[in-house]
């Protein structure tokens, strides 16, 4: 019997119904972030906190025995090498006849006369590292006005020679500093020599090198026993930063690898390269009551002075170490790694639902990680991704 208009009307309403019924039970996409799979440079780092220090830190001591004039000088004042007075002795006479403290002096004049030479060697030993570096700059910059290499591989030899430079002053100043030393000496031995009865002449103490009183260590007049700590003098203009990191992290870096200052007061970061990762380590407590095994690493700052003004001694500074970089690397974010099981994987998008994609980590960074198998370049990712998503779960892209 066929079926009237009415009944077919209500059929066909009551599927409606139930259509629109199931739809209203569908769970509704789950909103996600995505971020693509990227190829890009990508540098990996060893970050930590730091300090800068003048390299060739000089502490003046008194030579003789004697009765010291009070210090005028401040922390701050510039001094000139050979010229400036930091203070003055009168020698004691009882001293003079001392035997034991005229061997003394004699064993310290050859000990200064062996500092000088090892001195000049590590001069000698700068000069060549500068010409090497010097002429492995100009034959790469030739290269590079041919378009053959890479404008980034000339700002690394660059900076090469920039710390070349920087170890060929610091070792000068070391000359100059252990030539001083060796005539401090020699006046020293003079005043032990001469055993006339007659009143002694008084010793005036200068300055070794051109620089700036760093701390006073003694200010006032009085009695002071030969080689008594008076002051710290350095030049600001031969500074380094010493980088205190994890021993599991000092493994990872090499001597030359780039270093950028960061946080010292500048609007810029500072150019730096390791020149010391040192060979033995030590134990220091966080902050949090950790006990944690350090090791210094050492860093050359190549950033000319004039662009780095009122940075001093002992000042605070974020060292960032790049131990790899490469130009051209497939990465993803981190924020869209998670583990499954042993392994790392992601949430892909595709046709708009979440699929679950296993990826093969290599090399990582605070934001990034290179992708060694599993995705393509162009590939989006579901970053963050929270409980509701799923494999197969319909998702849709946060505007």
């Amino acid at each position: 019997m066929p079926l009237s208009r009415s009944a077919v009307g209500y059929s066909l309403a009551a599927l409606a119904a139930a259509a629109l019924l199931a739809y209203a039970f569908v769970p509704a996409p789950a909103t996600v972030d995505v971020a693509a799979v990227v190829r890009a440079a990508m540098q990996v780092t060893v970050d930590d906190d730091g300090k800068t220090r003048v390299r060739e830190k000089y502490v003046v001591s008194t030579p003789l025995a004697g009765r010291m004039a009070r210090v005028d000088l401040h922390a701050g004042d510039r001094v000139t090498a050979g010229t400036t007075v930091l203070t003055t002795v009168d020698p004691s006479l009882p001293e003079l006849l001392d035997v034991r403290a005229r061997s003394q002096a004699e064993a310290r004049l050859k000990a200064t006369d062996a500092a000088r030479k090892q001195a000049q060697a590590h001069l000698e030993r700068a000069q060549r590292i500068v010409e090497y570096a010097k002429a492995d700059h100009d034959r790469v910059r030739g290269l590079t006005e041919k378009n053959t290499i890479s404008r980034e591989e000339l700002d690394r030899y660059e900076l090469r020679l920039l710390a070349a430079g920087a170890e060929e002053r610091a070792a000068e100043s070391a000359v100059q500093v252990a030539i001083f030393e060796q005539e401090q000496a020699k006046i020293a031995l003079d005043y032990f020599q001469n055993q006339a009865a007659e009143p002694v002449e008084r010793f005036a103490l200068r300055s070794p090198i051109d620089g700036v009183v760093l701390r006073v260590v003694r200010e006032s007049a009085g009695t002071v026993a030969a080689g008594e700590a008076i002051m710290e003098i350095g030049d600001l203009t031969q500074l380094e930063a010493v980088v205190d990191v994890l021993s599991s992290e000092a493994t990872k870096v090499r001597v030359g690898d780039e270093v950028r200052l960061e946080q010292w007061g500048g609007e810029e970061p500072l150019a730096g390269r390791v020149r010391v990762v040192e060979p033995s380590g030590f134990l220091k407590v966080s902050a949090l009551g950790v006990e944690e095994q350090r090791v210094n690493v050492l860093v050359d700052i190549v950033t000319p002075v004039e662009r780095r003004p009122n940075l001093g001694d002992d000042f605070r500074v974020e060292a960032r170490i790049v131990v790899w970089d490469e130009k051209d690397v497939l990465q993803v974010p981190n924020s869209a790694l998670f583990r499954d099981g042993d392994d790392w994987a992601v949430f892909q998008l595709r046709s708009g639902r979440a699929v679950r994609r296993p990826v093969d980590i290599g090399r990582r960074n605070d934001r990034m990680s290179q992708v060694l198998n599993g995705l393509d370049d162009g590939s989006q990712v579901i970053i963050y991704p929270s409980d509701k998503v799923r494999d197969g779960v319909r998702v849709e892209p946060r505007t």
